[in-house]
């Protein structure tokens, strides 16, 4: 969730960047509820020009700097990448990290805070929900193309900024603990949920055993491909640039694939209280695997083309029972708004499985059906 609802000294803040030209104004930007993001103005030479602030969440990231030496070899490479293609660096396409005034990637203020800035990118924005199923194409392309990106970015292995993210298996485990103990009297309010999630346990280890045996490799993934993670253009519709680099770490094509279909083909926003409305869209999941292997394709695995339907339900579930093991344990990571908030959001995922399970053969065979490069 945000840290702060107060606005903080922009200007100040800024002027730990190198930033150029008269601060003119700063205010709040965007909904997310992790970070606390801004936008501030600086008029150059009579050109007005608008970067965003964001303060980091070091609560949910425990380690700043490592994350930022995450996002900042992504945006290097990104950059030399379009360069060494014979063009230059687009900063509609790829994030601009702005460096401080001593060419640090973050800056941390006398509070504490950590801070980074990047270019504004302009004429462009995000979407909360799937307007159509070109929306989902586009998305789909521009994080198959941002692995793409990736996938010869040189150097060590990226830090994971939050270990165990998508590991399912120790997800699972956890919430067997949670429903042993107990402790906030929780579980008899959760029968039907807590028995349908132990039933699927068969599900837990497949993406896991096929990494253990060299079947599918590990990748640069993006953990996080929620639709509006992607600034979409506001002319021709294109999905330009994939932004919230913070969980870019090593994982699974599959993890970042599966989340797109969790969080772009529910017919219902993820914490309708009635399961009955959920339902997977059949189109959008075809319009995800159209514009991934548009993109992506060239580099998948057979074992990962194989898997892309499952991978839906399989994160689907992972992110179920983690809302369902947040309920048992008190409501203390996701934020809530009622008191069984995280239950409803368990709810649904767990509808949303259901629907991607029964239609899993149909899917399966729309993804053979697509060319391959």
């Amino acid at each position: 969730m945000s840290t702060s609802t107060a606005l903080p000294d922009l200007r100040t803040t800024a002027s730990a960047f190198a930033l150029y030209g008269h601060y003119v104004t700063g205010a709040s930007h965007g909904s997310g509820h992790i970070n606390d993001t801004y936008v501030v103005e600086f008029d150059q030479a009579g050109v007005r020009v608008r970067y965003h602030l964001q303060r980091v969440n070091h609560r949910i990231f425990k380690n700043v700097p490592d994350l930022m030496d995450n996002i900042r070899r992504v945006c290097v490479h990104a950059a030399t990448k379009a360069e060494s293609g014979g063009g230059r660096a687009d900063s509609r396409r790829c994030l601009v990290l702005v460096p401080t005034r001593q060419g640090l990637p973050c800056h941390q203020d006398e509070a504490g805070s950590w801070w980074r800035c990047y270019l504004f990118i302009e004429g462009a924005r995000t979407h909360d929900l799937i307007e159509h199923p070109g929306q989902a194409r586009e998305a789909a392309r521009a994080f198959g193309a941002f692995q793409n990106l990736l996938a010869d970015l040189p150097g060590a292995r990226l830090h994971e900024t939050i270990p165990d993210f998508h590991h399912t298996r120790r997800r699972f485990d956890t919430l067997r603990a949670a429903i042993a103990s107990d402790r906030n009297n929780r579980a008899a309010r959760a029968r039907s949920e807590i028995a349908f999630a132990l039933a699927q346990e068969d599900l837990v280890d497949v993406l896991l055993d096929l990494q253990a045996r060299g079947e599918i490799p590990e990748r640069v993934t993006h953990n996080d491909t929620k639709l509006n993670n992607v600034m979409i253009d506001d002319t021709t519709g294109e999905g330009l640039c994939v932004i919230d680099l913070d969980t870019v770490m090593p994982g699974l094509a599959l993890y970042d694939f599966g989340d797109m279909v969790r969080s772009a083909t529910n017919s219902a926003v993820e914490d309708d209280p009635d399961p009955a409305q959920v339902k997977a869209r059949l189109p959008v999941f075809e319009a995800l695997v159209e514009g991934y292997l548009a993109s992506a394709g060239a580099f998948l695995t057979d074992a990962e083309r194989a898997h892309l339907a499952f991978s839906g339900r399989l994160i689907t579930f992972e992110i179920g029972i983690r809302f369902l093991t947040d309920f048992l344990e008190g409501d203390v990571y996701f934020k809530t708004k009622r008191p069984e908030h995280n239950l409803d959001r368990a709810r649904n995922q767990f509808a949303l499985v259901h629907s991607l399970e029964a239609q899993q053969s149909v899917m399966e065979a729309f993804v053979q059906r697509q060319p391959r490069p």
